[in-house]
């Protein structure tokens, strides 16, 4: 029996294994899918499984948001400053240095005037890749520009957060920033110019307890972190589990801390008709 299984031929080689180059395939975060990272950028960054939305950089915000070559960045060349001489694992100023590299960025937000369906509107948006998109003295600042430049050109202000809350770095001078925010968005109402907030995941901290929370409209994409403190922050706290699905967008629009969950695809045509609806016609 076992000669007539004899190989007659030579052996059959297996072909040399190839490597998959790194940064190819992404495994999404909520269902577990491995996806092709070139497809999930043309689907805006969302699991065509399931729907989550991964972090967005600021610079996509601007082509999903805005009409095209419509924009013009404001402040692009503002930086921190290390006024405390803060140190932990690292000088702040050589942190400061590390994320400019990393990130391109000179800090965790960017500023533009542009138009959305040739509706002029300044725009905010945060980016997370820069020091976890805290917010210091120039988030703030360059924030409170965007505001006097929607009061100076009588145009909507649209702020996109994603932020893991005010930066330790800058100790009390970036908790100043929610109230020198906050204080100008009420300049930004007396002007009766609508203001519009987009949360994304995650947005944190003392992000979402000042301006984040403070619009005429809060919208959020879905799925997205909200919340001040951390869930086992507050358990400890109260004392109590929390219920299901706590701190998600889906849970605070259901107890009205959001006004509405809208898909990031579908955020433009959304923000256009709403914006219609604010905005006064000439």
């Amino acid at each position: 029996m076992a000669a007539w299984f004899k190989r007659s031929g030579k052996p059959l080689k297996s072909e040399q294994r190839r490597d998959i180059p790194d940064g190819v395939w992404i495994k999404c975060k909520s269902c577990g899918d491995t996806l092709f990272k070139t497809e999930l950028m043309r689907q805006k960054q969302i699991c065509k499984s399931c729907g989550y939305h991964f972090l967005l950089p600021s610079e996509e915000y601007f082509k999903l948001l805005l009409d095209l070559d419509s924009w013009t960045e404001h402040d692009a060349k503002v930086t921190s400053v290390d006024t405390l001489g803060f140190k932990d694992t690292l000088k702040y100023s050589d942190r400061i240095v590390k994320y400019t590299k990393k990130s391109g960025l000179s800090d965790a937000i960017r500023c533009v005037s542009g138009r959305l369906d040739d509706k002029p509107v300044e725009l905010a948006v945060m980016d997370f890749a820069f020091m976890g998109g805290s917010v210091g003295s120039v988030v703030g600042e360059k924030i409170s520009r965007s505001i006097k430049r929607a009061i100076q050109n009588k145009t909507p202000l649209i702020i996109v957060s994603c932020s893991g809350g005010m930066r330790m770095q800058e100790g009390i001078f970036s908790l100043m920033q929610m109230a020198k925010v906050s204080t100008a968005l009420v300049t930004l109402s007396r002007a009766k110019l609508p203001f519009i907030s987009i949360l994304t995941n995650p947005t944190t901290g003392g992000t979402t307890a000042s301006f984040s929370m403070l619009g005429d409209l809060n919208i959020s994409e879905p799925g997205a972190l909200i919340g001040f403190a951390g869930p086992r922050v507050i358990k400890q706290t109260i004392g109590q589990d929390l219920p299901p699905g706590f701190q998600s967008a889906e849970f605070l629009l259901d107890h009205g801390f959001l006004d509405m969950i809208v898909k990031r695809t579908d955020m433009k045509p959304k923000l256009s008709n709403l914006l219609s609806i604010l905005t006064p016609r000439e």
